[in-house]
């Protein structure tokens, strides 16, 4: 007798809106089983009740990423309601493009922290206990770096340091993860047309203090990347990847 096996299961972490949202909108699509994590309680369940209308198979569980007992609880919830974890997004974050570093308070370099590395973190401690556990075991973690992982804009220290320090998080969970067969990647984005990027579009300053209207790139090739890495057998793995608007200025930015 035939059995239709089970849908893959992901966690989108920051799905409320953006990046988040339009990947997890990606993968609904594909009949995954998609966990949407972020603190807007509201927006999730909008999103999860507007998939459920369309016959897909999501999970709105709010979480503050920065709080260790949230993402205790949300994990929890994953072992208990899903019995597995395939892919972990771990997208949440902040951006902070305003101060040089005398005029960053220490708070607001506390927050960007909180949840660009530490959320990240605990988000990876939650999957890879769980992808470790479970059988079959392993699982894929990828991370949303940034082009900031690799040249910084002014006035950026907080967030420049943060998406830095993912890029050694990646490579060491992709270190760690061999002997479970857990993979670790990460993908780089450059200026994806959402909410966050609309800066970008207005003009934004540059290294040389000029403001510049910059290029913007459709959301949905950043959606088909994560895709992509995330449908590929856990014996291959795109360790870095890097997906922006062409003619953004990044190769040769300063």
């Amino acid at each position: 007798m035939s059995t239709v096996p089970a849908p893959k299961v992901i966690l989108v972490t920051g799905a409320s809106r953006g990046i988040g949202r339009s990947v997890a909108e990606g993968f609904l699509a594909d009949s995954w089983r998609v966990v949407l994590a972020a603190r807007n309680a509201e927006a999730l369940d909008a999103l999860a009740s507007a998939a459920r209308a369309r016959g897909e198979d999501a999970l709105a569980i709010p979480c503050d990423v920065a709080d260790p007992a949230s993402v205790d609880a949300l994990f929890a919830r994953i072992r208990a309601e899903c019995g597995r974890l395939d892919v972990l997004f771990n997208n949440a974050g902040v951006s902070a493009f305003a101060s040089t570093p005398d005029e960053l308070s220490v708070e607001d370099w506390k927050r960007v922290v909180d949840i660009n590395l530490t959320g990240s973190f605990l988000c990876t401690r939650g999957a890879f206990a769980l992808m470790k556990a479970q059988q079959p075991q392993g699982g894929r973690i990828i991370n949303n770096g940034s082009i900031s992982a690799h040249a910084p804009r002014p006035n950026s220290i907080a967030y420049t340091a943060t998406k830095h320090a993912i890029t050694g998080m990646t490579k060491s969970t992709a270190l760690d993860g061999r002997r479970f067969n857990i993979a670790c990647g990460q993908i780089d984005i450059g200026n994806a047309a959402t909410e966050m990027a609309q800066a970008m579009a207005n003009g934004i300053v540059q290294a040389n203090g000029e403001i510049a209207v910059e290029p913007l790139l459709d959301v949905k090739h950043v959606v088909d990347a994560v895709r992509y890495m995330a449908g590929l057998p856990l014996g291959a793995n795109v360790q870095f990847m890097t997906v922006l608007a062409s003619a953004m200025p990044f190769v040769g930015r300063g």
